[in-house]
Formats: C-alpha cells, sequence, structure tokens
C-alpha cells in the first residue's frame, strides 16, 4: 500500500509545509476549507479564495485560534470572488497582490466547483452548462494562465487541480460536471507536458465520496455517516503541496482508491 499510494501513507506534520504561500479556491466549505486548515497547521501561509465572505471569515477565525495555540500557524488572507462572473483582469489584479504582499506563490489547490443540474443530456440548459463550464473550467485557465509567471520563480511549485470519477468515465445523467472534469483533466495533462522540465508540476486529486455539501445534493439518499470526513483524505492534499512529491506531475490520484 506504502509504495503504490504514497500520498496516502504520507504523514502531516506542522513543518510539512513550512514557508510556502498556498492558494485555495472554495476555501469556504468542505474540502477547501479543510485543505486551508490543515495547511496553515502544516506552516504555509494560506490565501482564502471564495464567493462568500462570511464562510471566509469563519475559516480565518479559525486559523487564527490555531495560530495562538502555535508558533507554526501563520496569519491567513481572505479574496473574495465569484468564479462563475470573474474575467482575467480580475484574475490578473490577484495575482498582483499576490506578488506585492507575499512576493511569491509556492502552490494553488483549485478546488471550488459547482455541480449543476443531474438530469439527461437533452434536459441540459444551456445557461446551466455554461455556469458549470465557467467555474469547473474557465476560471482555472484564467487563474492558472495569470498566475504562471509567478509560480515559475517559485522553488517547486505545485498546482492541483481536483477531478472526479466521472471526469474519466462519463456516467449517465452527469452531463455538464462529467464533461468539464474530462476538461480539467485534459487541461492539468497539457499543463504538465508543457511543464515536464520546469520545477512547477500540476496533478489531480480525486477525493472519492467524502461528506459534502456537494455529495449530499448529488445522492440526497445517502447517509453521510457512511463517507468519509474532508478531515480523513488530507494526506494526499498536503502530499501533494509539500516537497516530497517533487518529480509527481501529470498524475490524477484518488484519495479513496478501490
Amino acid at each position: 500500500m506504502v509504495e503504490q499510494y504514497p500520498h496516502l501513507a504520507f504523514q502531516v506534520h506542522e513543518k510539512s509545509l513550512a514557508n510556502k504561500t498556498i492558494l485555495v479556491t472554495g476555501a469556504g466549505a468542505g474540502i477547501g476549507k479543510q485543505a486551508a486548515l490543515v495547511y496553515a497547521q502544516s506552516g504555509a501561509e494560506v490565501i482564502l479564495l471564495g464567493r462568500t465572505v462570511s464562510k471566509l471569515e469563519a475559516v480565518y477565525d479559525e486559523i487564527i485560534a490555531l495560530k495562538a495555540s502555535s508558533d507554526s500557524v501563520k496569519q491567513p488572507s481572505i479574496v473574495p470572488l465569484d468564479l462563475h462572473g470573474a474575467k482575467a483582469s480580475d484574475y490578473d489584479g490577484l495575482t498582483g497582490i499576490i506578488e506585492d504582499q507575499y512576493k511569491k506563490l509556492d502552490g494553488i489547490l483549485l478546488n471550488a466547483s459547482v455541480l449543476g443540474n443531474l438530469c439527461p443530456f437533452e434536459q441540459i440548459k444551456e445557461s446551466e452548462y455554461d455556469e458549470v463550464m465557467q467555474t469547473n473550467v474557465k476560471s482555472h485557465f484564467l487563474l492558472v494562465q495569470s498566475m504562471l509567471g509567478l509560480l515559475k520563480r517559485t522553488k517547486l511549485a505545485s498546482v492541483i487541480f481536483t477531478t472526479s470519477s466521472v471526469g474519466r468515465q462519463g456516467r449517465a445523467f452527469w452531463g455538464g460536471y462529467a464533461i468539464s472534469k474530462f476538461a480539467t483533466e485534459g487541461m492539468m495533462q497539457v499543463l504538465a507536458d508543457e511543464h515536464k522540465n520546469s520545477l512547477v508540476r500540476f496533478n489531480c486529486i480525486n477525493p472519492g465520496a467524502t461528506r459534502t455539501d456537494m455529495r449530499a445534493k448529488a445522492y440526497p439518499g445517502e447517509d453521510p455517516k457512511a463517507l468519509k470526513t474532508p478531515a480523513q483524505i488530507m494526506a494526499a492534499y498536503v502530499y501533494l503541496m509539500s516537497d516530497i512529491s517533487r518529480g509527481i506531475t501529470g498524475q490524477s490520484l484518488d484519495c479513496q482508491p478501490m
């Protein structure tokens, strides 16, 4: 198990991400929130990006509470941004702010996604499809494109995309979401191949069945207590963001392999 899945056996500690600056999208809830907390506990300066200020403030407060009991925890920052409506100029502005404030960017966790409506293909509304593709694909394209220069100036930078099993094998009624995750896998592979001779690496993580609001929406009859919590799958997220995973690029890793 350890040799085949080193990302699952990784032992997270308070210096795993020491001196790193990491941007987390969708940081207000679910997996994004948990990743932000764990990254902060592991020594990183975390930039919390999301569309709901109150949720980001709550995560901020949790990190500040952790900081009171640990010298390794750094003060985070908040970036309210709706990925559905953001334009290239918004991401360029954010890149400039990060460069001015932190002088570097060591990692990005692209966690934010929307599910869309689960329905037969012929019933997918154009507006719903556009929202899914804008949030799950185009926003990531614009954000990474804007921040590539900053990432390239950083030693051992890591970009993590969020994928899904339906982004590897199409599934009936998952329409726009599945298509967006196929696109996510493709974007990651293109970037990894273009940068295979650099120190910037690009990978995907498939969290699997996890106790989140999106999972509850997709499977309303499922018992959430039967699922792993976001906290239980964090080893892979820290592993791919840490220097120990240098050389790992172009991979799509499962947090819960069958």
